[in-house]
């Protein structure tokens, strides 16, 4: 059952769960440019930070190799239903509760989605697969580095470092894997997990680090730095990650673990003094209104992890995969796509998506 064979790169139908977010939109674009002869069926429940008109254009132009379906992955009849429609090749497990400082506020919802939603996920998938008997089927669970908890200054995440989650979201993810994990272990359903370091990139919702000190720039408000800015997050390019991640479901080993990182460990602070001054130059600002006169440093957030780091060098050598973009050549590129884009940022901080979504698409 727990078979060590690589799946085939021919025409293929694929499951992508949450793929209306950040990465899983990049994602999309991504691999059905990349790989003609695939299909891929986006299953999300559009919550906040959802946004299915990112993909609208390939809805109309591609319809045979997109379709969007509006539904929840806690709705097991739902993915079972989609399971018997469409025969898999396999699924990318994108959809989850992201926000740390959400799940703060709101924990219950992460624990239901992240780890209840993924069982159900699992088990509908799993049922499809044994009937169905493909020894080439993959389940792809896309986690996070921040289920390791924090680093101090030296040493790197590796697939052995024990979790440690600090947040309700790190434990949900931590709880998602372990669900995977045992899956694999259990049923033999063939299943890999990735966890990636934090991702920056075009589509990115606007309360995420990046994009909300962008937009705060534009609008010459503060920009708020929590505790004293040092924290270390090791940052990925998302064309990256999607590389990384195609590269794991072709050719991943199954009950397997691949870190994915890119390599460019910065401080909060300096990413945030960067993009000030990225922005003063596109906005022609000079040094009496630079953006860095915005910055204002706020209460520490409760569990705030000191530093991530990844160690990518399993990946790399098993799989041949590592970063292409450089990080201050990419996040300038960053930049210039939310200035090129402003008329996204006000449908998406207006909620019009919503509207759009009720308009054009039913939760099935």
């Amino acid at each position: 059952m727990k078979s060590e064979e690589t799946i085939k790169t021919s025409t293929q139908t694929i499951l992508v769960t949450g793929g209306a977010g950040f990465i899983g939109t990049n994602f999309i674009r991504h691999t059905l440019n990349k790989h003609p002869d695939w299909r891929i069926v986006n299953l999300d429940a559009v919550t906040y930070a959802g946004n299915p008109a990112n993909l609208a254009d390939l809805a109309e132009k591609i319809p045979e190799r997109y379709h969007f379906v509006h539904g929840d992955i806690r709705d097991g009849q739902l993915v079972e239903q989609l399971f018997a429609e469409e025969q898999f090749d396999g699924v990318i497990h994108f959809a989850a509760e992201s926000h740390v400082d959400r799940s703060i506020h709101g924990p219950i919802a992460f624990a239901e989605t992240n780890v209840l939603g993924t069982c159900r996920l699992l088990s509908a998938c799993n049922k499809a697969w044994e009937q169905q008997g493909r020894p080439d089927f993959r389940f792809l669970h896309v986690s996070t580095d921040e289920v390791y908890g924090s680093l101090g200054s030296d040493g790197f995440f590796v697939e052995t470092t024990p979790y440690d989650p600090s947040s309700p979201y790190s434990a949900s993810k931590a709880g998602s894997d372990h669900m995977v994990r045992a899956w694999y272990r259990t049923y033999g359903l063939p299943t890999i997990i990735t966890n990636c370091s934090n991702n920056y990139g075009p589509y990115q919702f606007p309360e995420k680090l990046l994009p909300l000190m962008i937009i705060n720039i534009l609008e010459s408000k503060a920009l708020p730095v929590y505790g004293d800015g040092k924290n270390v997050r090791d940052w990925l390019y998302v064309i990256d990650h999607c590389e990384a991640l195609l590269t794991a479901f072709i050719k991943g080993i199954p009950g397997e673990t691949y870190n994915i990182g890119g390599g460019a460990e910065r401080q909060n602070i300096e990413v945030i003094h960067t993009l000030c001054d990225l922005l003063d130059e596109r906005l022609k600002l000079n040094a009496k209104n630079s953006s860095r006169s915005l910055i204002q440093f706020v209460k520490d957030r409760p569990g705030h992890d000191r530093r991530y780091a990844i160690d990518a060098g399993k990946i790399h050598k098993e799989l041949g995969w590592k970063p292409r973009f450089d990080f201050d050549t990419a996040l300038a590129e960053t930049v210039d796509w939310y200035l090129d884009h402003k008329d996204w940022i006000n449908y998406v901080r207006s909620g019009e998506y919503q509207k759009w979504v009720d308009t054009n698409y039913k939760e099935r």
